[in-house]
């Protein structure tokens, strides 16, 4: 039988109508009810083919009455028959940043950022570091630093990764992580979880292979390890740290449920052996010291526990992560974070870069270091002129949301040229320079603003009392050319022939270089995965490394020394 609504709900869309009407001043909106009703009435939400004409149709009625009889009309109506519509509903202030913090407590939020220490920082990385450091800062609460440490085979940590990333962290932040905890530090911490979970028979020592183990968590059915009583286990535990056992002969399980619908959460392994014999931790004071170690899930956890976490902020890949520790915690009896998610990023011009890779890659000698500007790592980005502030603006205007996004480039570098513009003193760089004496009249030099939008920043100086002047090869086969805020010029084969000092036409114009202010410099551009050099003329100066600049007409760069430029974007 087809759902109709009763009297009352139809006096209900009537009743949203007129609300809707008045609040509009007599043009209310369908689709504004329909929402209105549909966040308020879950119960009607599957019948909204039928329940759409009818709001159409209320919603006509009541613009219709708005203008023939006038909102008080309206008013009337609802203060006779629906007087709690009338209230003024609270307009909720458009949060700008970053969403509500869930249940959150001024001075008591907990977060924590956990990258494996296996390479520096990414671009990818900044998002954790931002978005749960400005959560930090808002709550007047903690940002741990946590090294993940506990992979020496397939990740095994970088050592100079230890120093280099709490530093890069400090300097995305604006402040410094207010703890660091090292995962490998924590090992006996990990092993009284364990142990906990063995005695109280929540967790076992499974002997089963991987391979063996599959077959039974497919099949929904126990291994024959399931059932070991707490002795058991304690004994196999012991074999395990004694080195009795080898990598692959056990690992030890939380017990959930081999019938849960989702195959991740059945039985899911939490310590495994490692071969830190062959494979030692690159911590000297950690080496070849344990054998058993923590797999990233039941690390995290337990970790998250004895830190006070109160809120974890991560990707939504890490839902099934989610689940499997909150089976732990209640093994426990502990109260899970609050967690949000955030989906992925994708930016257009960089593919599929991972920390693993980058490493390979640089100790194969494709890449210089973990700053070689076609890389995105913060360190490469940074040594390109990009800074904390636009990182931050970045990450903070794409929010936590679980859409999957897709963004240029350029929508970083939009942020970076809003933090360095100010600042940025002009300078012109001549590629593929051509040489033309400049003839005809005009004066003997001319002032050019450091900064268009600065006067105070001073003034460039160009001498032309020897009167030869650069100008990039592209340009010169136009012709006719606008010396930018000098003169017009007719260009011959070796000459640069003045017709106007004021403009006098629409000819193009381009910048240009007089030779006695030129110094040979070299201009390193970044792009599509190659790096390329522009051997040119450019501007004499003295600013100091690291000082960002803006070339004329090429964009912004960096000064590696004074005749060399790393550009960093337009």
């Amino acid at each position: 039988m087809s759902w109709s609504p009763d009297e009352a709900t139809l006096d209900a869309f009537r009743h949203l109508a007129l609300q809707n009407a008045i609040e509009y001043e007599g043009k209310a909106a369908p689709g504004s009810v329909i929402g209105r009703l549909m966040g308020s009435r879950a119960d009607l939400r599957p019948h909204g083919q039928i329940i759409s004409p009818l709001i159409a149709k209320a919603v006509a009625d009541a613009n219709a009455m708005a203008a023939t009889d006038g909102l008080d009309a309206l008013r009337s109506i609802l203060e006779n028959e629906a007087p709690h519509l009338l209230e003024k509903r609270e307009k909720k202030e458009r949060r700008i940043g970053l969403p509500e913090l869930t249940n959150a407590e001024k001075g008591k939020v907990v977060l924590r950022f956990a990258p494996n220490p296996n390479g520096p920082l990414s671009f990818g990385h900044a998002r954790g570091i931002v978005i749960n450091g400005e959560y930090a800062k808002e709550w007047e609460g903690e940002l741990i630093l946590r090294f993940d440490d506990t992979d020496t085979v397939v990740k095994p940590p970088l050592p100079h990764a230890y120093q280099q990333i709490p530093e890069e962290a400090a300097w995305l932040l604006g402040y410094t992580p207010h703890r660091i905890v090292i995962a490998s530090d924590q090992i006996p911490h990990y092993y009284h979880h364990a142990e906990q979970m063995l005695k109280d028979g929540f967790g076992y020592v499974c002997r089963c292979s991987g391979e063996e183990f599959k077959v039974f968590r497919v099949d929904k059915t126990e291994c024959p390890c399931r059932p070991n009583d707490a002795d058991l286990n304690m004994d196999l535990w012991s074999k395990m740290l004694d080195g009795t056992f080898k990598p692959g002969d056990a690992v030890v399980r939380v017990k959930t449920d081999m019938t849960l619908k989702n195959p991740a959460l059945r039985d899911w392994p939490a310590l495994r052996m490692q071969d830190t014999a062959n494979h030692p931790h690159p911590r000297k004071s950690i080496g070849s010291k344990y054998r058993v170690w923590p797999l990233l899930d039941f690390q995290s956890a337990v970790e998250d526990q004895l830190q006070g976490v109160t809120h974890i902020i991560r990707g939504k890949d890490l839902m099934d992560s989610t689940r499997k520790q909150k089976l732990l915690y209640e093994h426990f009896g502990w109260t899970y974070p609050e967690t949000m998610y955030w989906g992925r990023v994708k930016v257009h011009e960089w593919g599929g870069f991972s920390t693993s890779q980058m490493r390979r890659d640089i100790e194969a000698g494709l890449f210089t270091g973990w700053d070689d500007p076609r890389l995105p790592t913060l360190s490469a980005l940074k040594r390109r002129g990009i800074t904390a502030d636009a990182l931050r603006a970045f990450w903070i205007e794409l929010g936590v949301t679980q859409k999957d996004i897709s963004v240029p480039l350029s929508a970083l570098f939009s942020h970076n040229t809003k933090q360095i513009d100010d600042d940025a003193p002009r300078l012109s760089f001549i590629r593929s320079p051509q040489k033309f004496k400049l003839t005809g009249n005009h004066p003997q030099s001319v002032e050019v603003d450091v900064h268009p939008n600065h006067p105070k920043m001073g003034q460039r100086l160009f001498e032309l009392n020897q009167p030869n002047i650069w100008i990039e090869a592209e340009d010169a086969v136009k012709g006719d050319l606008r010396l930018k805020g000098f003169v017009d010029v007719s260009l011959t084969a070796e000459t640069a022939d003045v017709q106007s000092i004021e403009r006098q036409d629409q000819r193009p114009i381009v910048h240009w270089l007089s030779e006695k202010q030129s110094t040979p410099a070299t201009l390193i551009v970044a792009r599509d995965g190659e790096i390329m050099e522009f051997v040119g003329q450019m501007e004499a100066h003295t600013y100091p490394e690291g000082t960002m600049v803006q070339l004329e007409r090429i964009g912004y760069g960096r000064v590696l020394d004074s005749t060399t430029i790393l550009f960093s974007h337009s």
